[in-house]
Parts: C-alpha cells; sequence; structure tokens
C-alpha cells in the first residue's frame, strides 16, 4: 500500500468538524466534474489510490476512469462496503423488490434464490457473498488491489462475535477478486485478536489512530502498545482526532508511531492536499535521517 491515501468523506458532506462546512462541501462537489478535478490534485502530488464508500456517485468516478484507462493506469481504488445509508434511500424509494432489482449484479433470478436459499438455511456467509458482489458491480475493470468492510458492519460483528463472518470475508475477497480484504474498526486490538485467531496473518486495519484517543476503542495505550509488539499492517484514519488537534502536531504524532504503514486523509481544496502531503512527507523524512 502506499504511503498516503486519499478518503471521500468531502465529497459526500461528512465533516467532523462543522456542520457549516459540510454544507459547504455540499454544494462544491455537486457535480461528479469537482470531484474528479480533486482527486487529479491528489494524483499530482502523488497520491494515487482512492479509499471509498460504495456511495452511488463513486459508480460515475468509476466509469471516468474506465474511460481514460492511459490517464489512471497507476490509480487504484479502495472500496469500503457497505454504504448502507444507500440502501435504506433506495428501499425508501423503490421497495425492497426494487432495491434487489437496482443493485444484485448477475442473473437476478439466480441471485434472489442464492440469497433466498441462504436466508431460510440462515447461511449468513453466503448472504455475505451475494452483498459483496452487488456492492463490487460498479467497479468492475477498474484496480481494486484492497477491498473494506466498513466500520459499521465490522464492529457489529466484533459485539455479536461472528467471527466466522469477518473471516468468511477475507476469504471470499481474496478467492473471487483476487484482492486482499481490509477492515475498519474503532477496535482495533480486538479486531486483531479475531483475525489473528482466525488464521490471518498480518492483515490490513483501518482505525482511529490519534494524539487524543478519539474513537480509539480500549484507549491510546493499548493503540499505541499494539502497534509496537504485534504484526499487521495499519492504516491511521481520524488523526486529527475530529478536529481537536492541529495538523501538524497530529501528523507529527501519527508519523513517529511504529507499524503506521499509511496514513488515510480527505480534502477539499489543492492548498489542504498538498499542506498535508508535504507535512508526511517531512515527518517521515525525519524518522528515516
Amino acid at each position: 500500500m502506499e504511503r498516503i491515501l486519499f478518503g471521500d468523506n468531502q465529497f459526500f458532506a461528512v465533516n467532523h468538524i462543522s456542520d457549516e462546512k459540510s454544507r459547504s462541501q455540499s454544494i462544491k462537489f455537486r457535480e461528479d466534474s469537482a470531484i474528479i478535478k480533486t482527486l487529479d490534485e491528489a494524483r499530482s502530488f502523488g497520491i494515487n489510490t482512492f479509499m471509498c464508500t460504495t456511495h452511488d456517485r463513486i459508480a460515475n468516478i468509476c466509469e471516468i476512469v474506465r474511460n481514460d484507462p492511459e490517464k489512471y493506469k497507476d490509480f487504484k481504488i479502495y472500496p469500503c462496503m457497505p454504504y448502507a445509508h444507500k440502501y435504506a434511500n433506495a428501499v425508501t424509494e423503490l421497495g425492497i423488490a426494487g432495491t434487489i432489482k437496482q443493485y444484485v449484479p448477475g442473473n437476478l433470478f439466480g441471485s434472489i434464490l442464492k440469497g433466498g436459499v441462504a436466508y431460510l438455511s440462515k447461511d449468513f456467509l453466503s448472504i455475505m457473498e451475494l452483498l459483496v458482489d452487488a456492492e463490487m458491480k460498479m467497479f468492475k475493470g477498474v484496480n481494486t488491489p484492497v477491498i473494506f468492510l466498513q466500520n459499521v458492519i465490522t464492529d457489529l460483528f466484533l459485539g455479536l462475535h461472528a467471527d466466522e463472518i469477518l473471516i468468511g470475508f477475507y476469504n471470499y475477497v481474496k478467492k473471487k477478486y483476487n484482492a486482499e480484504a481490509g477492515f475498519i474498526t474503532m477496535n482495533m486490538p480486538k479486531l486483531l485478536d479475531v483475525l489473528e485467531d482466525g488464521g490471518v496473518k498480518n492483515p490490513i486495519i483501518c482505525s482511529s489512530i490519534n494524539k487524543v484517543g478519539f474513537r480509539m476503542s480500549g484507549g491510546k495505550d493499548l493503540y499505541e502498545e499494539t502497534l509496537k509488539t504485534r504484526q499487521f499492517r495499519a492504516i491511521a484514519m481520524q488523526v486529527l482526532g475530529g478536529g481537536a488537534i492541529h495538523p501538524k502536531e497530529a501528523i507529527e504524532y501519527v508519523c513517529n508511531l511504529p507499524n503506521i504503514e499509511s496514513i488515510l486523509f480527505g480534502a477539499s481544496s489543492k492548498a489542504n492536499i498538498q499542506n498535508t502531503v508535504e507535512t508526511i512527507r517531512h515527518f517521515d523524512s525525519i524518522n528515516k535521517a
């Protein structure tokens, strides 16, 4: 994985600091061309990996990428699934049958049959595979070397002790899409225990890692100890602690931690992208010296 990953919160009006800024971003990115412009600006600073939800509008971005293979030959997308609001909105607008028709890939009858049998037999692994296929439909022909399970589902399964579904996701992504599975969580130490117990070696785990312990279940000290002593590939997100930490201080903290393979951030302007990239590279260069 690349050291710096670009996220999508700003494109879909997700801002942990300001509702006003969320509204402003919603207006700024109402057209797909504005999203592509910002992605191209990130690429100009050497960021070639876009980590994003499976929001409906991402399908349009994938279409643009597919239609210009030379320009985006080194560009990678890390899908993060599921985007729960998409399904909730679709059921409201289209009904259950309409939602299935909208999102289930391949032969509709066969897919419904598979899902129906799975439900009746409580074969949740088959349901999971069906939903992964539905979410991956928009990414056909796009380079997706890592596919993530969103924290809302990862942490639900952790709480339910449904470890076999987490391991099943890892195995299915590898088998069906020749990709690595990644997991987003608010409880990195617990998830690592479960994945290791399930035979997953050196897993990819994306979690909140920041100086103030924002959304770090178990606490900052446990996270720091886990990073120092255990083998996995960590991606740090929410490094600003929901806006509680000055960017330079926040990035310095994360760059000084061991075993942080990648840092995920989002930004809505070229200047902010440049400042973040240069700050990460500055502290990385100091640590390598």
